[in-house]
């Protein structure tokens, strides 16, 4: 095997574990429930909002040799710093963190011990969290090494037999009057995207440190490792979400995401499985949360240089996600939908335009086209509370979830025309 394809392989792998947390498998079986005999189309919605911006984030992260303030500071130094402390927090105390304790104690605790007050549990849960988190733990490097592998060998495990012995028919009934755009919003909840801006760094530095210096090199080897990476989780994602599928026929009404896994999981493995299963994801959630937390408390400490302290830091955001993961998972979902819906169009024109900073005409026109998108997504999300804004929804692309792109470049023009009128008015200066 040649060098460049080992690393790219070892790397590949090391990406893999950063993308498949152990919440994430509360996504796509649900998706596959609601999508029913279309869950190919939910899938493959779901992949590209997921993954494919996942992918797109690292690149454009490795475009800047892994400096994410100097993709930020395309907004402008204080939007940019906003925006990176936004990304932070979701994939850390508001959104990320509590779910891992809220999934661990749904698919660990409640099917072991039966329906203890949750508040109990989750304050042993963070309580570990934050004596693993407080002083760096090897303990979590060496669970994680074994936990991925053990998750992912379970949940193929699964996949195979869910096909070969299905569940029950799919139904040809869903539920969702758009399945793309519910797609969209189940990639958009996993937040891969938000954490491979983090992850990107992670593989310049492995790439560096394996000898690859130039910035050619380091692309290459992060384009094999992402699509490696990116394979693996197609397998993973379509096989639960296909397994979703499968058990639209069965179930009716409303059922939590966690306890459609569970459900799946008792029907082709009893319940053996499900201890089993609650197990792993509880323990892989303990090694997800300490990495969250830990990189937020530094990220907060570091932006205050050093004012307030990584411990306080941390004993604040493990009390903090305690409160919020008492809601349960489908609740911290419910919360967690309008604030990335906002985000992530923001986000995502951003990233995209990064690539063409110097051919678009600079800032200006990235800050206008980011504006024009935070403000359609604004909108949207407020006709969704039931604001008269009926002329969002006739939109472009608007039944898709992309009523933002129109107003993403019509910003970007605006933007451009306001640079080319300061542009005129220091050379009349001048």
């Amino acid at each position: 095997m040649k060098r460049s394809t080992k690393d790219a392989l070892v790397i590949g792998l090391a990406l893999f574990s950063m993308f498949f947390g152990a919440g994430n498998i509360i996504f796509p079986p649900y998706l596959g429930l609601e999508s029913g005999n279309q869950w190919l189309i939910g899938f493959s919605s779901y992949y590209i909002a997921d993954i494919g911006l996942a992918v797109t984030a690292i690149l454009a992260v490795l475009k800047y040799q892994g400096d994410v303030s100097e993709l930020m500071d395309h907004l402008g130094k204080r939007p940019g710093q906003l925006m990176l402390a936004a990304i932070i927090l979701c994939i850390g105390p508001l959104i990320a963190v509590p779910r891992t304790g809220a999934t661990t104690y749904e698919m660990f605790v409640v099917p072991l011990f039966g329906n203890i007050p949750a508040w109990v549990p989750n304050t042993i849960f963070f309580v570990i969290i934050l004596l693993l988190s407080i002083r760096k733990s090897s303990v979590v490097d060496i669970l994680g090494k074994f936990l991925t592998p053990a998750l992912f060998l379970g949940l193929i495990f699964l996949i195979i037999k869910g096909i070969i012995t299905p569940i029950g028919q799919i139904s040809d009934h869903f539920n969702n009057s758009s399945v793309v755009m519910n797609g969209v919003s189940a990639g958009y909840q996993t937040m891969d995207s938000l954490g491979a801006i983090v992850f990107g760094i992670i593989i310049v530095h492995s790439a560096a440190d394996k000898g690859y210096v130039s910035v050619k090199e380091q692309y290459r080897i992060a384009v094999a490792s992402s699509l490696l990476a990116a394979f693996g989780l197609m397998v993973v994602y379509g096989g639960l979400t296909y397994l979703g599928a499968s058990a639209s026929g069965s179930i009716n009404g409303r059922i939590l995401r966690t306890d459609l896994i569970l459900y799946i999981t008792n029907s082709l493995l009893g319940h053996f499985g499900v201890i089993l299963l609650g197990i792993v994801v509880a323990l892989a959630c303990i090694t997800t949360a300490v990495a969250l937390i830990s990189a937020a408390a530094d990220h907060f400490s570091g932006l205050s240089k050093g004012q307030l302290k990584y411990q306080w830091l941390t004993v604040f955001l493990c009390a903090f996600s305690a409160v919020i993961s008492t809601f349960g998972t489908d609740q911290i979902v419910a919360i967690a939908s309008p604030i990335l819906n906002l985000l992530y169009p923001g986000m995502l024109t951003l990233l995209v335009l990064s690539f063409f900073a110097e051919r678009i005409g600079g800032d200006w026109v990235i800050r206008g086209a980011v504006l024009g998108a935070l403000t359609a997504s604004l909108l949207e999300i407020m006709h969704s509370f039931g604001f008269p804004l009926d002329f969002i929804t006739r939109l472009p692309l608007a039944e898709w979830g992309f009523a933002w792109i129109l107003p993403a470049v019509l910003g970007g023009i605006v933007g451009g025309s306001f640079r080319k009128m300061l542009k005129k008015e220091e050379l009349t200066v001048l």
